[in-house]
């Protein structure tokens, strides 16, 4: 049997439809507030090792150019996705997102069950930890 390579996955992820997407795809998908807000852009993903479920999608948001500019985990439950915008929906105004729990997109930092908890007590959220 043959060894499936990086750009056989590449291939196979160019098939997807309906609701199924690639880890990849959904990094950059503009994330909304009910008004129709931009709010951010979803840089990464964090999904369950065990159960393959997204549970956090890393949004960037604020600053200027880049600069200031943090990462915002927000639950995978608070995100629903609008097909009309081809982004994400979030119950969510600027002044709770400034308040939020983050970190620096150059801080050396590491997530921990605490860190998780915070963040979905933050957002009313069921908690994964």
């Amino acid at each position: 049997m043959a060894a499936v390579t990086k750009s056989d996955m590449a291939d196979v992820t160019k098939i997807t439809s309906g609701t199924l997407i690639a880890a990849d795809e959904v990094e950059g998908t503009d994330v909304y507030n009910l008004k129709g807000e931009k709010l951010g852009t979803i840089d990464d993903i964090m999904i369950d090792k065990v159960s393959g479920k997204a549970i956090y999608a890393i949004m960037s948001f604020g600053g200027f150019l880049g600069i200031g500019e943090k990462h915002h985990p927000l639950p995978w439950s608070t995100l629903k996705y609008d097909e009309s915008k081809k982004g994400y929906i979030v119950d969510l105004d600027r002044n709770k997102l400034e308040n939020a729990p983050t970190y620096g997109i150059d801080e050396d930092f590491l997530w921990t069950p605490e860190y998780g908890r915070r963040v979905d007590k933050y957002y009313n959220a069921p908690t994964y930890w």
